[in-house]
């Protein structure tokens, strides 16, 4: 709900002037309202610091924030393989990462150990060594002076340092501006939202994984988009199953006392002289359950872009911890195709909507 005095809390009490009025926190409607503190000592009137974020926005083309329910369903390896996609495809790309307190981005990058500079222009991002040079990346983790070190603040301080990576990073000319959040729907979430809102943000990318306790919290994810304004672009299934070639599999077999014995050169060998056209096929093996339709299921029933499945391939896995791109050689031969044509379709609708 909302007045002159801007939105109102949905646990104020009755006749609220609103947290933005003068008589915020101060009128006797405000006595014993659990907001009364905050809103009596909350600066009033629009943020200062918005016109700086517009400023520096104005020079990115394209906004889109990586967003999921949970943790561990692979939402960073998501927006760093995005990213190195879309620089590989000739876009001026930054990757911004907001999840302070756990903030993986400079590894899966292969940034560990780099710094960021000051200058006349503002902070300037670290850049992934390439003949381009067209990749660019912003983290809490650059700023860190030893990376086992644990970020513990509050939310102002959260949303301040956000707020700082919009308006002091000199990015200079962008086409997407990737922001990878951390999962859930908490202050880092509202506090972009809020800042790039007037900026234009394309909308958000919600990367899940197919089992039903995954899709309840993907449902809220979804919800708050809506309830924010946030347009869902799409939702992408990682992990939809495991899926690696049979000579990358390890082979066990079970002694009768319980006891496992690795026999995977045996059976390689077997293979290969009595079936090698085995060794050319693909195993795939369900992880999560998706009885319930995975996210296939719940985009239909919210009315909301599905983008496709990536299956879980331990190359991949290794692409994130070596830092690098899942398209620059064969190794990622299950993984990379489909995160391909998810990049490609999601491209394709944001380009379409501007008319690019």
């Amino acid at each position: 709900m909302a007045n002159n005095g801007g939105e109102i809390p949905e646990n104020a009490n009755e006749h609220c002037p609103g947290p933005q009025s003068e008589s915020a926190g101060k009128s006797d409607a405000c006595e014993g309202c659990p907001n009364q503190q905050i809103c009596a000592t909350a600066p009033k009137g629009p943020d200062p610091d918005l016109v700086g974020i517009a400023e520096r926005m104005a020079t990115v083309k394209h906004k889109i924030l990586v967003l999921s329910g949970k943790g561990g369903v692979g939402k960073s390896t998501f927006s760093a393989q995005l990213s190195f996609a879309l620089a590989a495809m000739d876009y001026q790309v930054g990757l911004l990462d907001i999840d302070i307190c756990g903030p993986s981005i400079p590894k899966m990058l292969g940034l560990e150990g780099r710094e960021i500079h000051q200058s006349i222009s503002g902070w300037s991002p670290v850049y992934v060594e390439s003949d381009e040079s067209n990749l660019a990346v912003m983290s809490i983790g650059f700023m860190l002076p030893d990376p086992d070190e644990a970020v513990i603040w509050r939310g102002p301080r959260k949303n301040g340092i956000i707020k700082d990576f919009l308006k002091k990073v000199y990015w200079e000319e962008l086409d997407f501006l990737v922001v990878d959040a951390p999962p859930g729907t908490s202050d880092e979430h509202i506090s972009i939202v809020q800042y790039l809102q007037a900026t234009g943000i394309d909308g958000a990318i919600i990367v899940t994984t197919p089992q039903q306790v995954s899709m309840i919290d993907v449902r809220k994810e979804v919800n708050f988009c809506k309830k924010v304004g946030l347009k869902v672009l799409g939702v992408v299934e990682n992990m939809s199953s495991l899926n690696q070639s049979l000579p990358e599999f390890k082979f066990l077999k079970r002694t009768q006392n319980g006891e496992e014995s690795d026999v995977t050169a045996w059976a390689l060998e077997y293979m290969k002289e009595k079936a090698p056209e085995l060794l050319n096929l693909i195993a795939s093996s369900e992880v999560f359950d998706s009885s319930g339709g995975g996210a296939a299921k719940m985009c239909q029933d919210m009315g909301v872009p599905f983008l496709g499945k990536v299956p879980l391939d331990p190359q991949l896995c290794k692409a994130a911890e070596e830092g690098r791109s899942c398209f620059a050689d064969q190794k990622c031969s299950v993984s990379a195709p489909a995160l391909k044509r998810i990049i490609e379709k999601l491209v394709a609708r944001v380009l379409m909507v501007d008319g690019a």
